[in-house]
């Protein structure tokens, strides 16, 4: 982003709903939550409320776990996934004209939606994710990227670590079943056939490996507000959390 792109985003202020706040230069809304619980979409869909900037780490990690499978890399050797992002370094850029709000580039080149998102990437990234060594690197990625602008960020340990001083940190959470049919709906868009017994199953591990892990575990950060979105639309969610960054200011 260059710096008149900073400067007109600091002046314009942000709006939620009809009010606007002028003279704010910057907002950081933590959003965290489990796997399937909507916290990308009501991310994106806050961002664009408050004329922020919008990031799911978690595509950073997805990114990561696509190089492992593309290079042969041990997934279970912390040491060897970081080195592998240190020769091609996992990059991210912010940006509005972007469908998904920012992009993500390994080296120079930019890794599309369909690679991060396939069933091989979504079944190795916890354990990717999981290693404290990894978890460093992409961490001092995250904060560099949030330094001068408002952003949304939705991952699994903003309010906990990464953005700990946020405006606003919400914790997003939702029933399994209510995951699983979330995320059935998804694949079965995309053409995806789903087994929804192996879909729980899967939802189910990767709680227990989010949960467990010993570096920044899943867990509420202090303060946060929690969100159960299990009988809410997006939309409803969205608006809540417009709420209370309105009560926030």
């Amino acid at each position: 982003m260059s710096e008149h792109q900073r400067s007109r985003r600091h002046a314009a202020g942000f709006r939620c709903g009809a009010r606007t706040y002028s003279g704010v230069k910057t907002v950081h809304i933590a959003i965290d939550g489990p796997a399937a619980s909507g916290k990308t979409t009501v991310a994106r869909g806050v961002a664009q409320k408050l004329h922020a900037l919008y990031l799911d780490t978690g595509a950073m990690y997805r990114a990561l776990a696509y190089l492992a499978l593309h290079s042969g890399t041990d997934v279970d050797n912390g040491n060897a996934l970081a080195r592998l992002a240190r020769l091609q370094p996992i990059r991210v850029k912010l940006d509005e004209a972007s469908p998904l709000g920012f992009r993500i580039f390994a080296a120079a080149r930019e890794l599309s939606d369909e690679m991060l998102q396939s069933s091989e990437v979504t079944a190795i990234v916890s354990t990717v994710a999981a290693h404290a060594e990894v978890r460093e690197m992409m961490v001092r990625a995250q904060r560099e990227a949030a330094e001068g602008v408002s952003v949304v960020m939705a991952g699994r340990d903003i309010g906990t670590v990464v953005l700990p001083d946020a405006e606003l940190k919400i914790f997003l959470t939702a029933s399994v079943a209510a995951r699983v049919a979330r995320r059935k709906a998804q694949l079965q868009a995309a053409g995806v056939e789903v087994d929804v017994r192996r879909l729980t199953q899967e939802i189910d591990e990767r709680d227990r490996l989010d949960r467990t892990r010993k570096v920044s575990p899943l867990q509420p950060a202090p303060g946060a507000h929690v969100i159960d979105s299990s009988d809410l639309s997006a939309v409803a969610v969205v608006d809540e959390i417009c709420r209370l960054v309105l009560a926030a200011r």
